[in-house]
């Protein structure tokens, strides 16, 4: 293991950053807090790391045992500035003080105001922009249909093959895979229809013809004269992080805009500075008509927001968007701190240093291992897919295997995929090169010995 560092680079607690193993994972306590969950919490409430969290902080999780684990999930890619950093923490702290809750739509409060201006500010296009803030990412995509369809007075909506848009109703309807998400749900919303995504890996098409067989089912499947909008992941999240190939999102763009059709970039995962850039949109040269964020907008506080052009997002009536939580002040406080940290604290190229890591390191194993069908990513958004070498058939027993044998080892890693076979990393931006190193040591003693 590495030798603990002084202090956390990026901000955070004072924790020794290393990997530290003083009992099997879960030690004692955690199976003492991990009981009480199966006594007490829903069945259907989940759990990948057997662990009972007590810090954390630049690339590690502590446990109640004394355990410290390599972080490479960011909690799904919420922690991205880090856990606890300072900048949040403190901010969380002033507001907490001055009050908790008035609600936006009763008593406005400027941080709100000051959130929205912020996304107005940042996100891609210099157009006139307005932003709405809700709690979740799904909440977020469900107000960006309502606001497409009374924008554009239709009703359909297309998603794409793989792609993960939430758990509510209609985000369900939204989401391609069926378990856990959907099965046993519906019914699910209606007017809601699928086109082929570009997967470069298994289709083999360039983005433009991509593009023409995904805008060729809508055509036919929907028509454009009833379609309010496409949603879509520019680097999908739960589908397998699948990177679209070049030419595809910006002709799904320039259909939509000469078909009155609005486009909405879906950068819940992907935005502020998880993929080398703020969004994910600016790789691929796309401006979308609306953008949905959450997850890493506030260093871990639950804060969503749709943001877009002014004249679609003026389209709904007074009234019609908001929630009695939506930009709550202590959420919009740490979102304005967390903000200030991907522009001013270098996490944008620190995505990109890590990319440079975890692209040369799995690139190699990859052409070493016939297992590695694909590696794929920007910035600390970065996927291994696993297949059975002699059929290229995805092989969700090996993935889910090596990750059991991580997290035993102390290093968190996500698995994610339609098939389940894909390796996920998400470190947070404020890991060091050092554990970032050894998190991938680990993850390739587990595969040779798999």
């Amino acid at each position: 293991m590495t030798t603990p560092v002084a202090s956390v680079p990026l901000g955070g607690p004072a924790l020794a950053q290393e990997r530290r193993l003083v009992t099997a994972i879960p030690g004692p306590r955690s199976q003492e807090l991990l009981a009480r969950k199966a006594a007490a919490v829903a069945a259907g409430v989940g759990h990948t790391v057997p662990i009972e969290a007590v810090a954390a902080g630049g690339g590690v999780v502590v446990d109640a045992d004394g355990n410290s684990l390599i972080d490479l999930g960011s909690g799904i890619a919420v922690t991205s500035v880090g856990n606890a950093h300072p900048k949040v923490v403190e901010a969380i702290a002033a507001q907490a003080a001055q009050f908790t809750h008035t609600c936006f739509m009763i008593s406005p409060y400027e941080s709100y105001v000051a959130v929205a201006e912020a996304l107005n500010r940042i996100t891609p296009g210099d157009h006139a922009k307005k932003s709405a803030l809700f709690n979740s990412g799904a909440e977020a995509v469900e107000n960006a249909i309502k606001i497409a369809r009374k924008h554009t007075g239709k009703q359909a909506v297309v998603a794409f093959d793989h792609a993960y848009h939430g758990r509510t109703n209609l985000t369900m309807a939204l989401t391609a895979k069926s378990m856990p998400y959907k099965s046993g749900f519906g019914p699910f919303a209606s007017e809601v229809y699928r086109a082929p995504l570009s997967y470069p890996f298994r289709d083999g098409l360039s983005g433009p013809d991509a593009a023409a067989k995904a805008i060729s089912v809508i055509e036919k499947q929907v028509g454009a004269e009833n379609l309010a909008a496409v949603i879509i992941e520019p680097i999908q999240g739960e589908g397998g992080f699948i990177v679209p190939a070049d030419g595809f999102l910006p002709a799904l763009v320039e259909w939509c805009r000469a078909n009155d059709v609005v486009f909405i970039a879906d950068e819940v995962q992907s935005g502020f500075a998880r993929t080398g850039a703020m969004f994910a949109s600016e790789l691929f040269g796309i401006v979308p008509d609306l953008v949905t964020t959450a997850k890493g907008i506030a260093g871990g506080m639950p804060l969503a927001a749709v943001t877009g052009r002014a004249d679609i997002m003026d389209a709904t009536h007074t009234g019609g968007l908001g929630g009695t939580y939506g930009g709550n002040p202590v959420a919009c406080a740490a979102a304005l701190a967390a903000i200030d940290a991907f522009e001013h604290d270098g996490l944008i190229e620190r995505a990109q240093q890590i990319e440079t890591i975890l692209k040369g390191r799995l690139q190699s194993l990859a052409s070493a291992d016939a297992r590695i069908g694909d590696v794929r990513g920007h910035g600390a958004m970065i996927a291994a897919e696993f297949i059975d070498p002699e059929t290229g058939a995805p092989d969700a027993a090996l993935a889910a295997s090596i990750a059991k044998a991580c997290i035993a080892e102390g290093v968190i890693v996500l698995t994610c995929g339609t098939y389940g076979n894909v390796f996920r990393f998400l470190p947070p931006l404020s890991i060091s090169d050092a554990l970032l190193h050894e998190g991938l040591d680990v993850v390739v003693a587990a595969l040779a010995a798999a």
